[in-house]
């Protein structure tokens, strides 16, 4: 894969990429379609899971094993839209937020933008209402290492140049370079006539990013998968860039999968942008809703998992977070290949009963958001069924905190 496929892949259609001071305006002329003319929304996914078989070559021939690191999700994300996952490593976000868009296969379900079928327009194009470029041009990454997504022998202005080179081809060069200064005013790089001439290594972290950001928005996307965009950034700047991602999104009229590990920046994302946190665990989300419900009234103990162990700067309140048992039963993660009974949370979760064991949790309405908890049904038979006995003391949990 090349350093600038972001922007600049094979598969990307021609676009409309904006030349001028119309960005925003074309874009905002565009906004209804995010639904869809049969009032679709841009982005539905339906159970779609992504399973994998380790090992070798041989390995995979000779062994039935298989890591399940989607398994069975579903969402919808409408025009000018945003959900926010979260959980721990592992947990399959990255790789949910890749099917989402394009960049992996799943190995079951649907992924479909504006009621396409995107796997169906790639496999099928006769049939396709879209066709699979326009889908992949539509549908852009923001990638957690800015270093490592930018061509470090080429200039900041080659590097934004190449989609307008590619799929612009009426731009003359004074127009191109007009339209590559704009975008970097966009993203807040000035005087861009200053950084349209430096290379990757003569920017700060958190200028690359911006460059990512830019080269993303030159497609005129619907829809951006920002994997950890923000967490390769000093603490200092990441509330700065928040800002700037939801100022374009509101300019852009763009929808955005944000991938974090921060419950913190999610909630400010999502609160700020009107969106949604989904908090993910073993390849399944176990909780979505409003920012303000799921950190201040989860209905999932994993979510109340997450929330105990984001650090704060109150050491107050981070004192007495220390002194607290920590609300899970063990700290250890199942082991996706071989994922317990029932709710795959039921070994880490304190409120965890025998029903829990028998019968796995679909998303259930928990009032604001939704949850797969049992917790949710006042009259499940959960309710009846008798606790699990808590780990032996040799396997007891200590207060620690770690980052993903």
């Amino acid at each position: 894969m090349s350093t600038d496929d972001t922007a600049t892949d094979d598969d990307v259609a021609p676009g409309d990429v904006t030349p001028g001071e119309e960005a925003p305006e074309e874009a905002d002329a565009t906004a209804d379609e995010g639904v869809g003319e049969d009032g679709e929304p841009l982005l539905s996914v339906e159970d779609l899971q992504v399973h994998y078989k380790p090992g070798n070559l041989v390995e995979r021939y000779l062994s039935d094993r298989t890591i399940r690191a989607v398994d069975g999700v579903s969402f919808e994300l409408e025009e000018n839209d945003m959900i926010i996952l979260v959980g721990e490593s592992g947990c399959g976000k990255t790789t949910l937020g890749k099917a989402a868009v394009g960049l992996e296969q799943p190995t079951a379900g649907t992924v479909e933008y504006k009621g396409q079928d995107i796997w169906d327009s790639k496999q099928n194009p006769r049939n396709a209402d879209i066709e699979w470029g326009e889908i992949r041009r539509a549908m852009q990454v923001i990638h957690q290492d800015p270093a490592n997504a930018l061509n470090s022998s080429r200039r900041v202005r080659s590097i934004l140049a190449d989609p307008l080179k590619k799929y612009r081809t009426e731009l003359g060069a004074d127009e191109r370079e007009e339209t590559i200064y704009r975008y970097l005013e966009y993203v807040d790089m000035m005087p861009p006539e200053d950084y349209a001439d430096r290379y990757p290594h003569q920017l700060s972290g958190g200028e690359k990013q911006r460059i990512t950001l830019g080269r993303a928005l030159l497609m005129n996307p619907d829809l951006i998968l920002a994997d950890e965009a923000i967490s390769a950034l000093d603490v200092s700047l990441r509330v700065g860039m928040m800002d700037l991602i939801l100022d374009l999104q509101e300019m852009f009229k763009t929808s955005y999968i944000f991938i974090s590990h921060d419950l913190a920046n999610a909630r400010y994302l999502a609160k700020q942008a009107g969106g949604r946190i989904a908090v993910m665990y073993l390849g399944r989300i176990v909780e979505i809703g409003p920012p303000d419900e799921i950190i201040h009234n989860p209905s999932h103990p994993y979510t109340e998992v997450l929330r105990w162990s984001t650090p704060t700067i109150d050491p107050d309140i981070a004192k007495e977070q220390m002194s607290e048992e920590p609300p899970v039963r063990q700290l250890d993660v199942p082991d996706p290949e071989d994922p317990p009974s029932g709710c795959n949370f039921h070994p880490r979760c304190q409120y965890a009963r025998e029903a829990c064991t028998t019968e796995d949790p679909e998303l259930l309405d928990a009032g604001t958001s939704e949850s797969a908890c049992f917790r949710a049904l006042p009259n499940h038979e959960y309710w009846d069924s008798p606790e699990l006995t808590d780990a032996p003391d040799d396997e007891a949990v200590e207060a620690t905190f770690s980052d993903d």
